[in-house]
């Protein structure tokens, strides 16, 4: 039996499956008016801290996905109460971001064939509200998740030339913003 790494918890599939998380890879979507409260940040730390308690308070190794799902809403619930709409960044400084390390985790096991398609809609979601700057973050990241790698290599060299390379070639084959600055890092 293979021991679980320290910082991680076996999250449970309605398929029967169980996945392996550290509370860095936990993605949340929110939909709805929630989106305008909360902010990305917000919630990754509301993320973090709900996996700290079944992880650590509750002493789990084992959650299902839609117990943690209940009790993530059951915590932005308590804070909707009270929050704020949250006015973006991005809508007052006319800069977007996109997280690519969020979009290789959602990939999964589909790697680079359900990756580079979701890349392209990202891109073009995020031009359709034309900002100045338009910032895809953790490139690096994104590499090793998609390529499977612990270290950099020259197939995590080569696969990161061909994400910028097919980001340039999405932006000329549609009409780019006026002013339009792409920065990927």
């Amino acid at each position: 039996m293979i021991t679980l790494a320290a910082d991680c918890l076996l999250f449970e599939l309605p398929s029967g499956e169980s996945i392996p998380y550290s509370a860095d890879m936990v993605s949340v979507e929110l939909t709805g008016d929630t989106t305008e409260v909360f902010d990305a940040e917000f919630v990754r730390h509301a993320t973090k801290a709900v996996f700290h308690y079944f992880k650590h308070e509750l002493g789990r190794q084992t959650v299902s996905v839609g117990e943690f799902a209940g009790a993530l809403e059951k915590v932005l619930r308590g804070f909707a109460a009270t929050a704020q709409p949250a006015t973006a960044p991005e809508s007052r400084s006319g800069v977007l971001e996109c997280d690519l390390c969020r979009l290789a985790l959602e990939s999964g096991q589909g790697r680079e064939l359900v990756f580079f398609p979701r890349l392209r809609a990202e891109l073009q979601r995020h031009l359709e509200r034309a900002p100045r700057l338009l910032r895809f973050r953790g490139l690096r990241g994104c590499v090793k998740q998609l390529a499977g790698a612990r270290r950099w290599s020259p197939r995590c060299q080569m696969l990161e030339g061909e994400i910028v390379a097919y980001l340039r070639e999405c932006l000329n084959v549609g009409p780019a913003p006026a002013e339009f600055a792409l920065v990927v890092e």
